[in-house]
């Protein structure tokens, strides 16, 4: 039930329907995208792809037709791919050791030829290619904070990959640049800035946005680092809680200021730091001659999904005159609801934040964007791409903005997206996903197989919880049990949930839900799963305690 295939003109060359463009047509279609296209948009012809090769597709003479054929293939493969990916008796994944897909398997080699192969050996490599990987998409795939397959978003980035430009000028992405422009002011809207405070850019994930933030409250300190570098400035210190995302420290090394100069601050015991101790942090450090410049506060942390107090942060950055940046990467989606958008309380008053819309508001992969003043920052006016004498405005040509050059063109995808749900149907896409959250939470607290890490209703969509079957109460060391029993549910394939332990508290399941299509019937799988696997390895646990 898990497989899907090939139609039948590669496997057996059978024959497909449908008429060719007349020569005519073809003659005045070649420059426009809404000619006519064949009558059923199939192929005329019977290919046999083990005797075509890439150098007989477009734009190789009389190619149109040997191309169709072989995207219309390639979408068969795509489509068998997504629809198996929303049936719950297929399989998450089709697990196999990092050994066993390097020596190949069934005909699906790594190595790359000194010749060129038939393109029915590339459709296979691309059906296989799905087949040994993880489908994200399926509603019992619990593993990562971005899940989910939304088909709009899907086919935003279809479009987008064939449109193939770059998003560092108006004159080579004139859609796609305003596209940016509308969505970012929307989304500066829903923080709750002005117009005039807001600017920001899709970047390539949080981690980089969070570098930006860094980057950016650098800079407004002390502007001289542009062009002086760090010779000169004084011991910069920046704060963010326990149990913020890594990229903080990340950004400091990066930036040169150094992972030691991140203080990190204690959180209560629902993960959420503790504002008294960020202002202790900040005169400690004063008083050590350093020179605060930045405060991390995380709105949806990555293991517990806690929400750091954003408005009383805000006010103790306002005292100290420090930069405030809400990492909202995972939480950033619950703005979009009504029931929810108070746990953001405050970020209004934020001067940079992260929102991943490729988390929980579902967007494809990547789809990332910081929120906040980057022009005078990064601006280098390269010649052969920013030049000022330019026929149109060139405050659209934003890549100067970037720390990169070159730009993939995100923000379709959820433009699209955006078109087909509107505020509303985001808002509701996010309820549904805490409710599915409050569901588990609920249903582990009537289970005497199952441990809360913390008692408390989940703020966002993360649970977390140890399994200890009744037997193994007493044992003195629990951690291997969630690997082994992580071990065994990727080799079965039917759904996927991550672990980690955090300080004191030893390995525990981290469930998050961002997964429009997952329902109830999938968490309580999602339970049984664990338990069946838990009393299949009680036995061997005892024996290694």
């Amino acid at each position: 039930m898990d497989s899907f295939h090939l139609s039948g003109s590669i496997k057996e060359n059978s024959k497909a329907g449908g008429g060719v463009l007349a020569e005519s047509e073809q003659r005045h279609s070649s420059d426009n995208i809404n000619a006519p296209l064949t009558n059923d948009n199939t192929c005329s012809l019977t290919k046999d792809f083990s005797c075509i090769y890439s150098k007989d597709l477009l734009p190789a003479l009389s190619g149109e037709e040997s191309t169709k054929c072989f995207f219309q293939e390639l979408v068969n493969i795509l489509l068998n791919y997504v629809s198996a990916s929303f049936r719950r008796n297929s399989k998450v994944l089709d697990f196999h050791h990092p050994h066993q897909l390097k020596e190949g398997l069934e005909g699906f080699r790594l190595e790359l030829p000194d010749q060129p192969e038939n393109l029915e050996q590339l459709l296979v490599d691309c059906r296989d290619t799905l087949k040994y990987g993880i489908k994200t998409g399926h509603p019992r795939f619990f593993n990562q904070l971005s899940s989910g397959l939304d088909v709009i978003g899907l086919a935003g980035e279809w479009l987008t990959s064939t449109a193939n430009t770059n998003m560092f000028t108006y004159e080579v992405s004139p859609v796609f640049i305003l596209m940016e422009e509308v969505l970012l002011r929307k989304m500066q809207e829903i923080v709750g800035w002005s117009e005039e405070m807001g600017d920001g850019i899709f970047c390539p994930g949080g981690t980089i946005s969070n570098l930006y933030s860094v980057h950016l409250a650098r800079y407004y300190f002390f502007p001289e680092v542009k062009t002086k570098g760090m010779t000169d400035l004084p011991r910069l210190t920046l704060f963010t809680s326990a149990h913020s995302h890594y990229s903080v420290k990340k950004s400091a090394a990066v930036l040169g200021i150094g992972s030691e100069n991140v203080v990190v601050v204690k959180c209560d015991d629902r993960g959420r730091m503790i504002p008294a101790e960020l202002e202790y942090s900040i005169i400690t450090a004063k008083d050590k001659g350093c020179v605060p410049i930045y405060v991390n506060a995380t709105a949806g942390t990555t293991v517990y999904g806690a929400f750091d107090p954003i408005r009383v942060i805000a006010d103790i950055c306002e005292r100290h005159r420090l930069w405030l940046h809400v990492d909202a990467a995972w939480g950033g989606g619950l703005l979009m609801s009504k029931r929810h958008r108070m746990k953001l309380e405050g970020i209004e008053r934020a001067w940079s934040v992260t929102w991943n819309p490729h988390k929980m508001m579902g967007a494809p992969l990547q789809c990332s964007a910081i929120l906040g003043l980057l022009q005078e920052c990064n601006q280098l006016c390269a010649e052969y791409l920013f030049q000022t004498d330019k026929h149109y405005d060139t405050s659209y040509d934003t890549g100067d903005k970037t720390i990169q050059c070159g730009r993939h063109v995100d923000v379709f995808k959820l433009w699209l997206m955006w078109k087909a749900k509107g505020l509303e149907g985001f808002g509701s896409q996010v309820n549904k996903c805490l409710e599915n959250a409050e569901y588990l939470f609920n249903k582990i607290k009537q289970r005497p197989d199952f441990e809360l890490v913390f008692n408390s209703k989940p703020e966002h969509s993360n649970v977390c919880f140890w399994y200890i079957p009744p037997s193994l109460r007493n044992m003195p060391d629990t951690s291997n049990v969630a690997p082994k029993i992580k071990a065994q549910m990727m080799e079965n394939g039917m759904t996927m949930i991550g672990y980690q332990p955090l300080g004191d508290k030893v390995n525990f399941f981290r469930c998050v839900i961002s997964n429009p299509a997952t329902q109830t019937e999938d968490v309580d799988f999602l339970l049984e799963e664990i338990a069946r696997i838990g009393q299949d390895i009680k036995l061997q646990l005892t024996e290694t305690n």
